[in-house]
């Protein structure tokens, strides 16, 4: 594993840094000859680094450093080195007296350019895929914005598909994301706070929030975590998310991640903090409920009577997914009495001839089901769905008719699978997947007593989960009344006036009332 975690206590003696600490504020110097020797050295066995001198009456006048393959030749060479070559300089409005002046002020009049003064923060742009130009005779020189990393292009996210909504999603560029949330919420309210986390990777991370509506006490604690994190490279926002989340030793995500902006925008807008990574199109968002994880971004963009109906069925389907095997090896081991007489002797006639209790059999068929679920999701698309086909064929009746499993128990089986894909959130549904098998333990040694063990201890754990100070629970446990509209069924957007209470503190007015739709009274207007 290339990432290596150092505990502070070790960290300030091997300090790993992105380059030797010998030239950390090493002022540039006045010969280029000089600073190209330092650059040189520095990026040895760097065959992607390009120093290119520019000539004036046989003389070297100025240095262009860049990394091949970051940094966008095209636009460099139309908007620097054409100029400065073949037409001249272009006659702009103010009098300049350098060449360093009339690059700054007419080369660049839009591309973002950085004044630099030491060899370490022209190291630092050069690395994040910026042009560096120093000048001979001069101990300044700049850092421009010609960055040209290659970026895919924006697509609809293949992990939450939707039948009405916006089609876009984020990217593995932070500048590109930054952008998509821009469109949806034109206001100088919403702040992206930029920091770097990672000693080697330098990896950007954005918090994003909107002024006036996240509360400062949230931000406060964001920024916080975020500050105390020590790694050497960064390369998805869940290596971000182990660091801040409050308890490790859960399988429930406490931090939301999502693909789509609007996702973000809506939950920005109630209140809560994103976290941006570069190279990642995974953006978290602080705090999180366990209903957040229930809940799917098309409950938004439908009628809430269907939207209502709907989330019934999924909290249904979600106990189903935890509870189905169990509640069957539990009936038919230790309770076959609540059984219906006509459905016992059928399962019992299809269970004759299969040599294992139960337990055994719901063991072995969930270990398979899971490993035909990781065999599919891991191959090539082409292949991963004929090994899916195959692997059902041979479960679903190979293995019912050699008799080492019942056809009861596929039937449950793949009924509890489908119920589990009725899940929003995949890193809940992989929270659900790993508890079933301690449940189907409990029901297998105590039955239904240890079902109801199972649950209380589940629910124990839950009720003291925390996200960023929030109660997992909320608004259940603890109850917030006002909250519980938005989390069993969704009410009417005009009669959704306030925003949540945990996030804000306070009932919140979002939407003025009274904008119920209806006739006007005593008729319409003329």
């Amino acid at each position: 594993m290339m990432i290596r975690l150092r505990k502070k206590k070790h960290f300030d003696g091997n300090k790993i840094t992105p380059y030797p600490s010998t030239i950390k504020n090493e002022p540039l110097h006045s010969e280029l000859t000089a600073n190209e020797q330092i650059i040189k050295d520095l990026f040895q066995n760097c065959a992607d680094l390009v120093t290119h001198p520019i000539y004036e009456a046989g003389k070297p006048k100025l240095l262009l450093i860049y990394l091949d393959g970051l940094t966008d030749t095209k636009t460099l060479e139309q908007g620097l080195l054409r100029p400065l070559l073949y037409e001249g300089f272009p006659h702009g409005l103010n009098k300049v007296h350098s060449l360093q002046q009339i690059i700054e002020q007419q080369l660049f009049a839009v591309t973002p350019i950085k004044n630099i003064s030491t060899i370490d923060e022209l190291v630092d742009g050069i690395l994040m895929g910026n042009a560096g130009i120093i000048f001979e005779g001069e101990i300044k020189g700049i850092v421009a914005d010609f960055n040209g990393m290659p970026l895919r292009s924006i697509e609809e996210p293949a992990t939450e598909i939707t039948i009405r909504g916006p089609r876009d999603g984020f990217t593995e560029s932070i500048r590109t994301n930054s952008s998509l949330l821009r469109r949806r919420i034109r206001s100088s309210r919403l702040k992206f706070e930029a920091l770097t986390v990672g000693e080697l990777s330098q990896t950007s991370v954005e918090i994003t929030y909107i002024e006036g509506i996240a509360s400062e006490s949230l931000l406060e604690e964001v920024r916080g975590r975020l500050s105390r994190i020590e790694i050497d490279g960064v390369l998805e926002s869940e290596y971000i998310e182990e660091f801040i989340e409050d308890s490790s030793f859960t399988p429930f995500p406490q931090i939301q991640n999502t693909e789509r902006p609007d996702i973000v925008i809506a939950n920005l807008l109630e209140g809560k903090v994103a976290i941006m990574v570069d190279n990642t199109p995974f953006v978290l968002i602080v705090p999180m409920t366990f209903w957040n994880g229930l809940q799917s971004v098309e409950d938004y963009y439908e009628r809430f009577l269907y939207t209502s109906f709907i989330r019934l069925v999924r909290y249904i389907l979600f106990n189903m997914t935890m509870y189905l095997p169990s509640v069957y090896v539990a009936l038919t081991t230790y309770h076959p009495k609540l059984i219906p007489t006509t459905l016992l002797i059928s399962i019992a006639a299809a269970r004759e001839g299969v040599p294992f209790p139960a337990i055994v059999e719901a063991l072995i068929m969930e270990f398979v089901f899971e490993g035909l679920r990781e065999a599919g999701i891991r191959l090539p698309k082409a292949v991963g769905s004929a090994v899916s086909i195959v692997g059902a064929l041979v479960i679903g009746q190979a293995a019912v008719q050699a008799g080492i499993v019942s056809a009861p128990m596929v039937i449950v089986v793949a009924t509890t699978g489908i119920a589990s894909f009725a899940i929003p959130r995949y890193n809940l549904g992989t929270a659900l997947r790993l508890i079933r098998f301690p449940m189907l333990l409990l029901a297998g040694i105590f039955g239904l007593y240890g079902i109801v063990i199972g649950f209380i201890a589940l629910t124990i754990h839950l009720v003291t989960l925390r996200s960023f100070g929030v109660p997992y629970f909320t608004p259940v446990a603890p109850q917030i009344p006002v909250d519980l509209k938005d989390v069993f069924f969704r009410v009417p957007r005009w009669a959704n006036t306030a925003g949540p209470i945990f996030t804000f503190g306070r009932n919140k007015q979002r939407i003025p009332k009274g904008q119920k739709p209806g006739p006007q009274k005593g008729g319409t207007k003329q």
